[in-house]
């Protein structure tokens, strides 16, 4: 039985739990102001809230519904556009998007709505861009995006003075009250849900079927996962933990790229995290995409891939009894192709945390600046003495079948001086070991060329005095 609570209803269910939280809403709760739009996480109208109490503490986040499992739903909060309305007037967020002109037929508006309503439950600064960075997995197609602009400036100005986002929200009357009693009506709805779904699948001899976020896994397979009967492991915080051993940053497995950001080992071990993380898809799917499940869907150009190839991430897998450790690196046999037996899941991702002289830095290149996948993508990591290169990990998407770390150009910088020589033979060498295609993304020449540009970012961000030469 799955248990949350939707809007200011508790609800039970026993349908499967492979069924995505967009059709719960729509056609057993017919709550119809959630919208199909794409059903690939891509437009933003299916977006509903997800409350859940992490450390005592309950935070809001958004997600595209068409892509969560209902199983996922269970010990949280649950909100849709119905959740938020106000019984005879507009609220702040919706009469906003009113007042500047931004909605035209309606369609993608609940949606943006669901965005601004949880940046104003967020912790983030109620700051102009904060605010309209909020709405970046939200689509419209015909009122034009500078209205809506305007609206989420609107709603970032009536959120001076918000230290505590759900008593603020509730108190200055911006969302409805019964927000304000949902973290003890959580705590008593957990204290009902059987947790340790691991240990309860091995008592019944079972072999549960693992999604996390199903960004990618729900596009791919939605008619075979959604009346899935098997038991699922889903979102549990055991497995999206991020902390540090040592020199060691041990990662679960379900750990999501927002959960990276709002990680302070991982803002000071990358301090430009933030940037590499807006080249990573929209807020609602980094809400949700998580790393275990970017490593195993083994896409050639899966961004978390590339980021941790290039740190020579570890992974601990295990099949429930035994445990094995394999480095990221060598998980890639061929297309789709893993060294993972069916039966194994990750269990624990960890790298070491580079020292003070260590240089990281990821890049992107895509059709769309934002919200797109990689043409090509890469990551290097030095460890440096000086100007000279102690070790070298650079890693490459969208140049061959499968993530690549580029082993033969990282030997060749190992121990290189870095200067303009050094990058344009470890260039050359990069050409020797990659084998892109042409396909919708650019043509093999064109990402060769892309990649050698890319390598000299590397280096120019390294070395600014390098881009003169």
């Amino acid at each position: 039985m799955i248990q949350f609570i939707l809007n200011d209803k508790e609800i039970e269910t026993n349908l499967p739990p492979g069924m995505v939280l967009l059709d719960f809403i729509r056609y057993r709760q017919h709550l119809m102001g959630t919208k199909i739009g794409c059903r690939e996480g891509d437009c933003g109208a299916c977006t509903v809230l997800v409350g859940e109490l992490v450390n005592d503490a309950l935070h809001y986040h958004t997600v595209t519904s068409c892509l969560m499992p209902v199983g996922n739903a269970e010990g949280k909060h649950i909100v849709t556009i119905e959740g938020i309305n106000r019984p005879k007037e507009l609220n702040m967020v919706q009469q906003a998007m009113a007042d500047a002109g931004a909605t035209q037929c309606g369609f993608c508006t609940p949606g943006f709505v669901m965005s601004l309503a949880g940046f104003c439950l967020s912790d983030k600064a109620p700051t102009n861009e904060n605010a309209i960075a909020s709405v970046d997995g939200n689509i419209c197609r015909c009122t034009g995006y500078k209205s809506i602009e305007k609206a989420a400036i609107q709603v970032a100005g009536k959120l001076n003075g918000k230290n505590e986002p759900i008593a603020f929200v509730t108190e200055h009357n911006i969302l409805p009250a019964y927000f304000a009693g949902i973290k003890e009506r959580l705590k008593h709805l957990s204290g009902k849900i059987i947790t340790g779904a691991l240990k309860e699948a091995a008592a019944a001899k079972e072999r549960p079927h693992f999604v996390g976020g199903g960004t990618d896994l729900y596009v791919q397979k939605h008619d075979e996962m959604k009346d899935a009967a098997i038991r699922f492991l889903l979102d549990h915080p055991e497995y999206n933990s991020i902390r540090k051993e040592g020199h060691k940053c041990i990662i679960g497995p379900s750990a999501t790229v927002s959960d990276l950001q709002r990680s302070a080992i991982i803002r000071q071990a990358f301090p430009a995290f933030d940037q590499y993380a807006k080249l990573i898809s929209s807020t609602p799917i980094r809400n949700m995409a998580t790393i275990a499940g970017n490593f195993i869907n083994a896409s050639p150009i899966g961004d978390l891939t590339i980021f941790f190839l290039a740190l020579d991430a570890q992974l601990v897998l295990s099949d429930g009894h035994a445990q094995r450790e394999i480095s990221l690196r060598k998980l890639y046999k061929g297309y789709k192709q893993l060294d993972k037996r069916p039966d194994e899941h990750i269990e624990e991702i960890w790298f070491d945390i580079p020292g003070k002289q260590a240089y990281f830095n990821f890049e992107k290149v895509s059709k769309r600046t934002h919200l797109d996948i990689a043409s090509v993508n890469t990551a290097i990591c030095l460890q440096l003495n000086g100007n000279v290169i102690e070790q070298a990990g650079l890693s490459a998407g969208g140049v061959g079948p499968v993530p690549m770390y580029l082993q033969s150009v990282s030997d060749f910088l190992t121990g290189k001086t870095i200067n303009e020589k050094t990058i344009q033979q470890a260039i050359q060498t990069a050409m020797t070991e990659v084998s892109p295609i042409s396909d919708a993304r650019g043509s093999k020449e064109y990402k060769s060329l892309l990649l050698g540009q890319l390598i000299k970012a590397h280096f120019i961000r390294c070395r600014p005095e390098l881009a003169g030469e």
